[in-house]
């Protein structure tokens, strides 16, 4: 695992395939090769999506643990598909089973269409309002000792207890879309990791985060020479007009502050050779997150910024090969190295 210059550790996730964009025979093969190359770079975890569309996180997780040996999901958790007790007996049933941790991303839900399916109008702040305290009482019942007894606005228990009991070392770490003012709120309240998308690491010059746990999502690629890496960009990612009117429809339909957030950055512009800061994936619905492209040196320059910064969780995108995982690892290696704090 990186660290930088002090040796404080720096976590790095990647992230599974979307299901609705991978061929059912094929998905399965696609979960395992991913997990099992992030689990070889050195990766802490890796992210499990969930919407209305895709298949069950909590099983996808299963699948990651069970052809890894120490790899610890990140699974993506919406309040209005579970009950508390039932997110808090899926961690302890497979801490039991397999003595693994796991981590929550705790998702407020930004799709109206999704909400709007399941009867949830909610409004977006209050999402969040509803978010803590769901998350407090699943933490409540997996830290364990007294039965919990909860009168709260939106849960209420009585004398719950989790059975089996989950260990200490594998209580979760908790995640949190960290891009909106309400989200901010409640990881500080909650004392979870704030993840954000972010802006270009430049605007982050002589600034620090805020008191509390701070990462981001981002997606990288790196080469010798910068030449090389946007070519490979480019190829990976060309422009798609059907993917840019899916993701001018998802902007309709999206009340996440992070999805503008993007959206209107990518409005900036710039020379794409000079700065590294790249939205066409995103701009053209092939993914969820800027990507920083260049040079090994340019690209970790804009890492040490982040971490210089405050952050100490990197998201990764779905890697696209073992071979671009070590092509990131380089990227940290030299950021982390150069970062002084």
């Amino acid at each position: 695992m990186p660290a930088d210059s002090n040796g404080q550790s720096i976590k790095i996730f990647s992230t599974c395939p979307p299901s609705n964009l991978v061929e059912p025979g094929s998905y399965r093969r696609q979960v395992i090769d991913i997990a099992q190359w992030s689990e070889a770079a050195g990766c802490e975890g890796i992210l499990v999506y969930t919407d209305n569309g895709l298949v069950d996180p909590w099983l996808v997780a299963q699948m990651v643990i069970t052809h890894t040996e120490r790899l610890c999901p990140l699974v993506a958790v919406q309040p209005i598909y579970m009950h508390p007790y039932s997110v808090a007996k899926m961690v302890a049933s497979l801490g039991f089973f397999y003595g693994r941790r796991v981590y929550l991303n705790m998702v407020a839900g930004g799709f109206k269409t999704d909400l709007n399916a399941l009867n949830d109008p909610t409004p977006h702040d209050e999402r969040y309002t509803r978010l803590v305290e769901y998350t407090s009482l699943v933490m409540a019942l997996l830290r364990g000792g007294q039965p919990v007894t909860h009168e709260g606005h939106y849960y209420r228990v009585t004398n719950l207890k989790m059975t089996p009991s989950l260990p200490a070392d594998l209580v979760p770490g908790v995640f949190m879309s960290g891009s909106s003012a309400a989200g901010v709120e409640a990881a500080r309240s909650l004392g979870a990791t704030a993840v954000q998308y972010p802006k270009p690491a430049a605007e982050y010059a002589g600034s620090a985060m805020d008191a509390g746990e701070s990462g981001i999502r981002i997606g990288i690629i790196a080469r010798d020479t910068a030449d090389a890496a946007w070519s490979t960009a480019r190829a990976r990612f060309p422009e798609d007009r059907k993917g840019q009117l899916t993701h001018q429809l998802a902007m309709k339909v999206s009340d996440s502050v992070w999805h503008s957030q993007l959206s209107e950055l990518g409005r900036v512009g710039g020379d794409p050779e000079q700065n590294p800061y790249w939205l066409v994936p995103f701009e053209n619905y092939k993914t969820f997150c800027p990507y920083l492209v260049g040079s090994y040196e340019r690209v970790a320059d804009e890492v040490a910024r982040y971490v210089a910064a405050g952050y100490r969780t990197f998201i990764l995108d779905v890697p696209a090969s073992p071979e671009e995982l070590e092509h990131i690892r380089v990227v940290f290696e030299r950021a982390t190295s150069r970062v002084a704090l």
